[in-house]
């Protein structure tokens, strides 16, 4: 047994983890926590109430199940714990890694998302899930229908916090918590503590434990930022070549998201295969969208910040910002989708004159090196 296995051992079985967690622990190819693991996991065990920042692609899912699965009784039929998220396609994401996860065990396990049909989530709920995995508006529906005991939920988790206490999702939030019983836990989970959090937290939780882990805490990126200069007529083509220019598996983001059937439509008149996400997109369209890209069917995703919410998509190459990002923050999310878990990837920006200098202040900020270069004979060097 090689020192990893040992270390990855000791640290499963000093927490006293059920035997199924470990053995998928193992078979998932996982060597060591990540810090949010190490640091997150002990405390929600301990029953404590979390407020937890950590870096996209640093292990948060794992982070709050593996203790949510660990406390599950499977001998009672009440639903013990839920996963609020902001989007359907995360919290899909999530319960699939639920499932994954307790394949082996007698954990039963449910998603509640809107959009979808609710007399079949009824139905589910009569096979007495033990983890619900949600969206709030549907859950609050179901909640009203009488049809979820909340008051036997013991553990909520709030994937993408800072999203679901924004002005619009708030209070659904507050209602949800509110239908469970004093006892409850709560955890927070997100790659950017929100000014409201603090505010929110004291409001619903019993002196949350604040973990707060940042970039540099981490191994150096390998993660490449690079941007190429360019008319704003010239952007298409742009884009275009760089997908062109290797084995690239990459998703833009646009800000505008009215202008993406416009985009998409020219990279496919130039023969480039191209599939869109976007809020308006229906959810089956969504879900065929994002399976295909998965399977690696076409080389290009194109998005909007809210559509790709979350979204973690395995041996993603680049990440590309057709338009600027508006603020920091807004860049790191969306280049965290590339290079997660030590992982290699690339961040290209393609800027015009007036952006380029918005770009740098962003580098600057974030205390990143963005390297300027250009497509030269299909391929992209570093401009002169």
């Amino acid at each position: 047994m090689d020192n990893n296995t040992t270390k990855d051992s000791n640290w499963l079985a000093s927490l006293e983890m059920k035997p199924f967690l470990q053995e998928a622990w193992h078979a998932s190819g996982f060597k060591t926590p990540t810090l949010i693991q190490e640091r997150a996991v002990p405390l929600i065990l301990e029953g404590k109430d979390v407020i937890a920042e950590s870096p996209t692609g640093t292990g948060k899912t794992m982070a709050y199940l593996l203790p949510l699965l660990h406390k599950i009784d499977t001998d009672k039929k009440n639903a013990q714990a839920i996963v609020l998220t902001p989007s359907h396609e995360l919290a899909m994401q999530i319960f699939q890694t639920v499932q994954q996860w307790t394949k082996d065990s007698d954990i039963r396990s449910a998603s509640i998302i809107g959009g979808t049909n609710i007399n079949r989530q009824v139905d589910n709920l009569k096979k007495h899930p033990h983890i619900i995995v949600a969206t709030t508006g549907r859950l609050i529906e179901l909640i009203k229908m009488k049809k979820i005991k909340m008051h036997e939920v013991k553990t909520i988790v709030v994937d993408e916090f800072d999203v679901l206490i924004a002005q619009e999702h708030v209070d659904n939030l507050k209602s949800i918590i509110k239908t469970t019983l004093k006892e409850r836990q709560i955890a927070f989970f997100s790659a950017t503590l929100s000014e409201s959090t603090e505010e929110i937290g004291k409001e619903l939780m019993k002196e949350p434990e604040i973990i707060q882990i940042k970039k540099d805490e981490y191994a150096p990126s390998k993660t490449e930022h690079m941007y190429i200069l360019c008319e704003e007529r010239e952007k298409i083509d742009i884009l275009r070549k760089i997908i062109r220019s290797g084995d690239v598996k990459a998703l833009a983001f646009i800000n505008d998201g009215n202008k993406i059937p416009e985009i998409a439509e020219k990279l496919k008149y130039k023969a480039l295969d191209v599939d869109v996400l976007t809020a308006e997109s229906t959810k089956n369209e969504r879900k065929e969208a994002l399976k295909r890209f998965r399977m690696g069917k076409f080389p290009l995703l194109i998005a909007t910040d809210v559509a790709a919410r979350g979204l973690d998509i395995e041996g993603l190459t680049h990440v590309i910002h057709w338009d600027v990002p508006r603020y920091a923050k807004q860049y790191t999310h969306r280049s965290g989708r590339t290079g997660r878990m030590g992982a290699f990837g690339t961040v290209i920006t393609i800027v015009t004159n007036r952006e380029e200098s918005f770009l740098k202040k962003i580098a600057k900020e974030l205390n990143i090196t963005v390297k300027k270069k250009k497509l030269y004979k299909g391929e992209i060097t570093d401009a002169k």
